[in-house]
């Protein structure tokens, strides 16, 4: 299988942690329900082609989001290799219940940016989702668990138009203080450019977020998810969510086309020199695959160049 040339360039960091968001992120957006079996092969697919870290599901209430209804049948079904994180997402106390009872080690919760999200989304305002968050961040520690927090619509709301860096910021730093130990920016309708990255990258650095704790996810709506990647690499961000096959759309922009597809991101890093130590040639079998069981193509570049 053909692998770009290596040519690497000042500035980057030697090695990136992928963190893949396809079954969770990426199906929860499908139109389609998967079945658990696919499911559970998928991520054991995953895994084998050398990622670390992959987001398995979610336990938003079943009315939500009935894509991942199966979420606890699902884990039940997996066996995990030593050494990889498998988190799931959780939206309040009642979602760790069914996380705690099915042994995950490592949940993330999801914020907004904007207030008009957060009332749509999570039936909140910006400053009251956090009565929501606290108490289920504070009992996942003290259980011992690992908390990655998202924050969503960091770079543009649908309905609110641009987002200001520093409300971005105070809520981001918020969860942190909160003691997530990861920061996911999302650019949720995918309208960033590399001058509002690293504008937001700094503004956090200014605010006393350390640039380890900050993941960035990007959508690529507007072609830019690679440009904007890049420009986070050359701002010390070494963990970068995506999606295999470029998994899930997005509901709150018109025509979008959904996550950053791991193999394009995996292409870009290979060329750069960058390890990550996942097997390209065994996610693109893995990709192209999982659409077969989708019915319909990967709408990942690579992918299509790759698989014929």
């Amino acid at each position: 299988m053909r692998e770009p040339q290596l040519v690497k360039a000042d500035g980057l960091p030697d090695r990136v942690t992928i963190y893949e968001v396809g079954p969770r992120d990426g199906l929860q957006n499908e139109s389609a329900i998967v079945d658990v079996a696919v499911k559970a092969e998928f991520i054991r697919r995953l895994f084998d082609a050398g990622l670390t870290t992959v987001e398995t599901t979610s336990f938003v209430h079943p009315k939500w989001v009935p894509q991942l209804a199966d979420a606890a049948e699902l884990l039940d079904q997996l066996e995990l290799p030593d050494g990889v994180r498998a988190p799931v997402l959780v939206p309040n106390e009642r979602g760790l219940d069914r996380a705690l009872a099915a042994g995950v080690k490592e949940i993330a919760i999801f914020a907004s940016a904007t207030e008009t999200f957060a009332a749509k989304n999570l039936n909140s305002t910006l400053d009251d989702q956090f009565a929501m968050f606290t108490p289920t961040i504070q009992r996942a520690l003290a259980e011992g668990l690992s908390v990655r927090g998202y924050v969503s619509m960091c770079y543009g709301d649908p309905w609110e138009g641009d987002v200001p860096i520093d409300q971005v910021v105070k809520v981001g730093a918020r969860l942190v203080d909160l003691g997530c130990h990861e920061l996911s920016l999302g650019d949720t309708i995918g309208v960033a450019t590399p001058g509002q990255v690293g504008a937001l990258i700094a503004a956090f650095g200014a605010a006393g977020v350390d640039v380890d704790k900050l993941a960035v996810h990007f959508h690529d709506t507007y072609g830019q998810a690679l440009a904007n990647t890049l420009t986070a690499l050359r701002d010390g961000v070494t963990t970068v969510d995506s999606s295999a096959g470029g998994l899930g759309g997005c509901p709150y922009a018109e025509s979008a086309t959904g996550n950053l597809a791991t193999e394009d991101l995996l292409w870009q890093l290979n060329g750069l020199g960058i390890e990550t130590g996942v097997d390209l040639e065994k996610l693109v079998t893995t990709s192209t695959w999982m659409a077969e069981q989708l019915g319909k193509p990967s709408p990942s570049r690579v992918v299509q160049a790759l698989a014929g």
